[in-house]
């Protein structure tokens, strides 16, 4: 069984770098945790590496530029890992060709702009979906419709063969009271449906391997043995720590408040049972991130 910690302090000083996930940790789609990036801030100054990995579709420019909008302060992190980045990487390796039909957002477009880090990219452009090659998602049109709006193109899809690109593995996601559909969902579907569904963040290993990169551009070489990863995502965040063996602080605060009855703390029953419905187990636990 895990144990229920209520400070990050209390077990920090075993590690030499936090993988911090974002969204339900450090801030709730609409504004920061203050206690979430005070205790960031102690640990840097402590001497401790943070990189934020997340399963945002966006760049790494992107997510910062969001974070300022959001009053995470820059000296409550070292770099940023995200699942777009990742997923851009494999797109212009051509994972799903160079043609590719495009399921996202507006204002998206820089999916689309090559990695810099990336030598010799090839060229991938957009068109209809009756002349891809591949599929890249990085999230529903609109994050409120069901995912079953998405059958009738996903069966023609499917019928020609086409691989699905999910920059996004998170299923759903909180922002503030509202809880929205990712890209997760689409994948998902897409393979219950019989298609293939390409993952590149959280609980996959590229995204692991880039925040391991981003590590080492600190100039720092930490083993996985004092690594801590933190999160709200038991199929993601938790999941994924596990694949790496790497230890994690599970936020019972956020996407499984309810499951685990967290006010200000998990309830340690409602928690264990959560856990073994979930066949994951993380080190410790913690109502938030603090």
């Amino acid at each position: 069984m895990n144990r229920i910690i209520t400070s990050l302090s209390q077990v920090s000083a075993q590690y030499d770098a936090l993988f911090v996930d974002l969204w339900g940790c450090v801030h709730n789609g609409v504004t920061a945790f203050p206690e979430a990036v005070a205790a960031l801030q102690a640990y840097r100054a402590s001497g401790g590496k943070v990189i934020l990995v997340t399963n945002s579709p966006r760049p790494r420019a992107g997510v910062e530029k969001q974070m300022v909008h959001f009053g995470v302060p820059q000296d409550a992190w070292d770099s940023i890992a995200t699942s777009g980045d990742s997923a851009r990487a494999a797109m212009f390796r051509g994972t799903v060709g160079q043609k590719v039909w495009f399921i996202g957002q507006p204002g998206e477009e820089k999916f689309f702009e090559p990695l810099s880090i990336q030598k010799n990219p090839i060229e991938v452009t957009q068109v209809p979906l009756d002349e891809a090659e591949g599929i890249v998602c990085t999230g529903p049109k609109d994050p409120f419709a069901d995912p079953d709006v998405m059958r009738p193109e996903f069966e023609a899809a499917i019928a020609r063969g086409l691989k699905l690109l999910c920059a996004n593995p998170d299923i759903v996601v909180d922002r503030g009271e509202e809880r929205e559909w990712c890209a997760g969902a689409l994948a998902q579907l897409y393979t219950e449906m019989g298609g293939e569904s390409l993952y590149f963040g959280k609980p996959h290993p590229p995204i692991y391997d880039l925040a391991r990169r981003r590590l080492t551009a600190l100039g720092t070489e930490v083993p996985d043995d004092r690594i801590l990863a933190i999160g709200d995502g038991i199929l993601t965040d938790i999941k994924g720590a596990q694949g790496e063996n790497i230890d994690s602080l599970f936020i019972t605060g956020g996407l499984a408040a309810g499951e685990t009855k967290t006010d200000r703390q998990p309830n340690a029953e409602a928690l264990k049972a959560f856990l073994a419905k979930e066949v994951y187990d993380p080190t410790f636990a913690i109502g938030f991130l603090r």
